[in-house]
């Protein structure tokens, strides 16, 4: 942490304030005018600085207006007399945090300068987050198209919204849209509207003046603010309460906002991106969030693939964040067996990109060896939830899987039924034994573990893929296009499973 400055002619102010910070071992550095000051700016700078307003020479005004013009960020306490509190508002009016008025309670100037501290860490905690923007990774088609979209809008300032399921990775975009755009150089402020109380949310937002509401012991600068000339993203705008709506709108609409409690009008330089993993649509029907806001955050959507639509950057991921974990625990990185890779791309994880990093710092802690197995992984995920579990089919034998299938080929016949063209016939019978498909899936894995099969994710998987896709084939007449949307995978992909699968009939549409 950086020292705190004092700046006062009086030596005996300075030293009451250096003995006071260092009983609470706060480091800290004086000097005699604001001139010095001024002129160590050029190669350091405070964590907060406390200043005197009447110095000779250089003011302590002046010296608040040099701080402010280089490091906004650092919080300046003005030291003053009661005679001089006009100066103090003025210093207000420049950007100070708090004024001292003289004589004053030494516990109490401890007390402010702890919290200027606060709010300074704080602050250098958002900067330090927005210059350690991760690797976005993916080779997938549905991520190449992302990455188009990125590069299309690099020198655009445009609104853009952001969708996807939780843990797609809706921040790590945001973060490359402001990387690359002509704002690069300003700051990247995250906010995360559905974590912070809605009482509490709008002067996050926009700030608030010194007695605003109870526990405003000083002004505050809000995220809007802190975003000055860069980009404010927020995260689940979905879940922003209504009234704070019509706040934001404003702000979009023409650039302006007031502080909780001010009466002074501030202008809003900020590029705006939001991300919801929330149907915007729907809420606006159901009255829960503001059609015009809507209209004026969806200039451009982009919305990311979830995990399912890109299993083949599995791989890649896993093996990024294996490396990364191992960096933070300082140990050798672990590598992921072809068998157990198969089985995690296999792997539903609706956490998506979130859930895969938590698993993979599972695996830097808990698994047994440097090459991962799929035994070596949580129960959860390799059924350890019971194997003893028998279950029988209804003739009380266990049943086959047929491999052209890859459904149950039970005793019982299923008549064939009638069905609306387009759609593909289902019987009473089928429609009853639809719960019991996952059960039995899991007695096949379960019996081909226990033979020490080898690749039994792989040959399981096949199966499974090749029967969804003659499925939606059949579904779609052969039209391998509009079965790639029924089943919610991309064109490429179900082409290139068509081939790897040897499916036949497929046709383009």
């Amino acid at each position: 942490m950086k020292p705190i400055w004092i700046v006062d002619d009086d030596e005996s102010i300075r030293w009451v304030l250096e003995k006071a910070l260092a009983r609470e071992n706060l480091s800290t550095k004086s000097f005699s005018n604001a001139r010095d000051a001024i002129e160590a700016l050029q190669s350091s700078t405070p964590q907060v600085l406390v200043s005197d307003i009447r110095m000779p020479g250089a003011s302590g005004l002046e010296l608040l207006q040099t701080v402010k013009a280089k490091f906004p960020g650092v919080p300046v306490i003005i030291i003053t007399a009661f005679s001089d509190l006009d100066s103090a508002v003025a210093a207000f009016q420049g950007g100070a945090f708090e004024y001292l008025a003289k004589p004053f309670d030494v516990d109490k100037a401890v007390e402010l300068i702890r919290r200027a501290l606060e709010e300074s860490l704080r602050e250098a905690n958002v900067e330090q987050a927005s210059a350690e923007t991760p690797e976005i990774l993916g080779q997938a088609p549905a991520m190449q198209d992302v990455f188009r979209a990125i590069g299309r809008l690099s020198q655009s300032n445009v609104t853009v919204l952001i969708t996807g399921e939780s843990g797609t990775g809706k921040e790590l975009v945001a973060r490359a849209l402001h990387k690359h755009s002509p704002r690069a150089a300003q700051p990247f402020i995250a906010l995360n509207t559905a974590a912070i109380p809605k009482d509490l949310l709008e002067s996050e937002l926009f700030g608030h003046e010194r007695g605003a509401f109870t526990g405003a012991q000083a002004s505050r600068r809000g995220r809007f603010e802190q975003a000055e000339g860069g980009t404010l993203f927020l995260d689940e705008i979905g879940d922003m309460p209504f009234d704070l709506q019509t706040r934001l709108l404003r702000v979009l609409s023409d650039g302006h906002f007031y502080r909780v409690g001010g009466h002074q009008s501030l202008k809003a330089n900020v590029r705006v991106i939001a991300a919801t993993h929330q149907n915007l649509e729907t809420r606006v029907r159901e009255g829960l969030f503001r059609e015009d806001l809507y209209h004026r955050l969806n200039v451009i959507r982009l919305r990311l693939p979830s995990l399912r639509e890109r299993r083949e950057d599995i791989p890649i991921l896993t093996r990024y964040f294996l490396s990364q974990s191992a960096k933070q625990l300082g140990v050798e990185s672990k590598r992921v067996s072809d068998n157990a890779m198969r089985f995690m791309s296999g792997l539903d994880l609706p956490g998506n990109v979130r859930q895969l990093e938590n698993l993979c710092n599972w695996i830097t802690v808990m698994a047994p060896g440097q090459t991962v197995e799929i035994k070596d992984l949580p129960q959860d995920l390799v059924g350890g939830r019971d194997q003893s579990l028998q279950l029988e089919s209804p003739a009380n034998r266990p049943v086959a899987f047929d491999p052209h299938l890859a459904a149950p080929a039970a005793a019982t016949h299923y008549p064939e039924v009638s069905a609306p063209p387009g759609q593909v016939a289902v019987s009473g019978e089928m429609q009853n034994e639809k719960q019991s498909w996952i059960a039995l899936l899991e007695i096949e894995a379960a019996q081909m573990l226990s033979n020490g099969d080898a690749d039994v994710m792989d040959v399981l998987g096949r199966q499974f893929e090749s029967a969804l896709i003659k499925m939606a084939l059949r579904h779609t007449h052969g039209r391998k296009n509009d079965a790639a949307v029924r089943l919610g995978i991309g064109r490429n992909t179900i082409t290139r499973k068509i081939q790897e699968l040897g499916i036949a009939g497929a046709k383009d549409d």
